[in-house]
């Protein structure tokens, strides 16, 4: 065990060089001069695009380049961002916690739905709610996010007007930031207004961002459950006379858990890199 844990530990120092010269080699790759794309249309006098240059490093070797790279990511200075023109990391923890309220209800989305469907699929097998489970997953999986986000917006905002447009919370609404949770922050301020207004922003993003997981982890699920039905110790407890509800729930299930959780925890981690806010 021990030898095994050295082993994925020795992993990370090659992962993250291959990582990060990866990531610097495609940013150098690509056409163009930075300076003048930073200046954009309005272009850039010669001597201060020369100045630029050197207070960049960019007339540096690409190996010295490179280092200079690396020691400031180490260090925790990941740039400025060239639309606030504050420092990326403090844009980052800024958001982080809007990020993580949406990921988490995504994913409680995701579960509350997939799990349950793909048993009942794998229980009813070749019937109409399965083929329904399996068209509706086919199509929550191939379907791009951005069209699907556009669909609700235009129905349920637009249309119907029964969700915000944009947003966490209403203008009207002002609360201490006590976690960055809107949620929590709303429910520890007492104020049931905030908390619904909170919740009503957050529903569309969940399901459009829940959407894709909920139909992975339907698939897995009946599949999972599948290989499970079909093995002896279920015949088995069949044949004892326990109920089917007993038998898929206790026996079944549990022992379907394994791919799940893996997909499960897969999925989360897509999740949380796809929706930096």
């Amino acid at each position: 065990m021990l030898r095994f844990i050295l082993t994925r530990l020795g992993l990370v120092v090659p992962t993250f060089i291959g990582m990060t010269l990866l990531a610097f080699m495609m940013i150098r790759l690509v056409p163009g001069d930075p300076i003048e794309t930073l200046a954009g249309e309005r272009g850039i006098d010669p001597a201060r695009h020369a100045e630029l240059v050197r207070a960049y490093g960019l007339d540096q070797p690409l190996l010295v380049q490179y280092g200079r790279y690396i020691g400031r990511v180490l260090h925790g200075d990941l740039g400025k961002s060239m639309i606030t023109q504050a420092p990326v990391l403090e844009e980052f923890r800024a958001l982080f916690p809007a990020t993580v309220e949406l990921t988490l209800c995504a994913v409680v989305f995701a579960l509350v739905l997939g799990i349950p469907a793909g048993m009942l699929a794998a229980v009813r097998r070749n019937s109409i709610f399965d083929h329904g489970v399996m068209g509706i997953s086919l199509t929550g999986y191939s379907m791009p996010i951005f069209w699907w986000g556009l669909l609700l917006i235009l129905l349920f905002s637009v249309q119907l007007g029964w969700t915000p447009v944009s947003g966490r919370i209403d203008v009207k609404y002002f609360l201490e930031p006590v976690t960055g949770f809107l949620l929590v922050d709303a429910w520890l301020s007492g104020e049931k207004g905030a908390l619904r207004s909170a919740l009503t922003h957050l529903v569309l993003p969940a399901i459009v961002l829940g959407t894709n997981p909920l139909a992975i982890i339907a698939r897995m699920t009946r599949s999972a459950m599948l290989e499970v039905l079909g093995e002896d110790h279920i015949r088995t407890a069949r044949a004892k006379g326990l109920s089917a509800l007993r038998v898929v729930a206790l026996h079944a299930f549990r022992n379907a858990l394994i791919p799940v959780v893996t997909v499960i925890g897969l999925q989360v981690s897509v999740l949380f890199t796809g929706a930096i806010l």
